[in-house]
């Protein structure tokens, strides 16, 4: 696949992010003009919980989803507080959750509550609000870890299984990508998946990309089954399509 058709797929499936301790009301609305661009518009902005409004609102007249991070970037398993969360993100106009995996307990073998943890989470938001898990695969970091993690929240209702946050030392890998979505080709039911943490050229986008293609098809490529989450991705894929090459 050429750099240029590479570059016009991931703005459709890219979730433009800003989750930095420094985002104000401006901000969010800049990235939310951002989201819009020549080449068509990305599949989704996410911002943090305090910020969902905004985007909501600048964002009303537009095909462009609004995802909000929840029980980030540490994870845990309070359930009651983190369903108290997610209601207040969709009353403001949240379309999706991107929702911390319990990746410490789950390390420490409380596996069954995890997988409840999860259920009980997305049986809260219903069917119209998107759910993505983010595994933080490099804390998980064997591969059979994160197959087992995957399944387990893909069992439990998961929409999307997602690599990490970007907030630890390691983010996303091809290889934590590859295990995530053998493990979603393998499985009766079907997820999509996100990339995200430390993409920030088409270089580095392309290998998710061509990795889902390989495993999954050509098919499988829309918003609906792959995203890219990045802050920094978009203004790279523009410069390409611009450039021609």
């Amino acid at each position: 696949m050429d750099d240029v058709t590479a570059a016009e797929i991931l703005i459709q499936c890219l979730d433009l992010t800003s989750l930095n301790d420094n985002d104000t009301t401006q901000s969010i609305i800049d990235l939310c003009r951002r989201a819009q661009t020549p080449f068509g518009n990305v599949a989704a902005v996410c911002v943090y919980p305090q910020f969902v409004g905004i985007a909501r609102e600048h964002l009303r007249h537009t095909d462009i989803k609004v995802a909000t991070v929840i029980n980030f970037p540490g994870g845990s398993l309070d359930l009651e507080k983190t369903q108290s969360a997610i209601t207040t993100a969709v009353v403001k106009g949240a379309d999706e959750i991107d929702l911390v995996f319990p990746y410490k307990e789950f390390l420490a073998g409380q596996k069954t509550e995890c997988g409840l943890f999860i259920k009980k989470v997305k049986e809260h938001l219903g069917k119209k609000t998107l759910l993505k898990v983010i595994l933080e695969t490099g804390e998980l970091e064997h591969a059979s870890t994160i197959s087992e993690a995957t399944k387990l929240c893909i069992q439990n209702g998961a929409d999307f299984i997602k690599t990490s946050t970007g907030k630890t030392k390691i983010s996303a890998t091809p290889e934590a990508a590859n295990v995530i979505l053998e493990t979603i080709a393998s499985g009766r039911k079907n997820a999509g998946f996100k990339a995200s943490g430390g993409i920030r050229t088409i270089d580095d986008a392309k290998k998710y990309l061509v990795l889902a293609v390989s495993i999954m098809g050509g098919k499988w490529l829309t918003s609906k089954n792959f995203r890219i989450g990045a802050s920094s991705l978009l203004d790279n894929l523009i410069e390409v399509i611009n450039r021609g090459y």
